[in-house]
């Protein structure tokens, strides 16, 4: 007996936001969203995080279409999910050229440059120094 094994075909999407990278992979389906093995909606509990990741498949009308399987590291919460975002719209871009306009009208694909400020030496922080006194 031949079992008929479809083997499915991902399209990789790279997204980064501070120090978090998401890294997006997009096949045809029902519209499933994993991240790090989990539901979105568990692992992303902020209503403005979960409007974030889908956010692109929104403006594409795509979030029936695909299934999306996110593996995201580092920083905090909000910047994965604004990592997800960028490689989520990165991903659909490769998937389909002609939903390019639509991705960059919603600025989706511009990556945003706004890092942490390095402590400099001979201040308590980035910016802030120590009480100075001249008596």
């Amino acid at each position: 007996m031949a079992v008929a094994t479809e083997k499915k075909t991902f399209i990789w999407g790279t997204g980064r936001r501070k120090t978090a990278v998401a890294r997006v992979r997009i096949c045809e389906g029902t519209g499933q969203f994993q991240v790090n093995g989990q539901d979105a909606n568990t692992y992303f509990p902020l209503e403005v995080q979960q409007t974030d990741i889908r956010a692109p498949l929104k403006a594409t009308e795509m979030a029936d279409r695909v299934d999306v399987i996110v593996k995201v590291t580092g920083s905090s919460k909000p910047s994965q999910s604004g990592a997800v975002m960028q490689g989520l719209a990165r991903a659909l871009k490769e998937f389909r050229p002609d939903l390019m306009d639509a991705l960059r009208d919603g600025n989706y694909l511009t990556r945003d440059a706004r890092m942490v400020e390095r402590k400099k030496y001979g201040h308590k922080k980035a910016r802030k120094s120590f009480q100075f006194s001249k008596r």
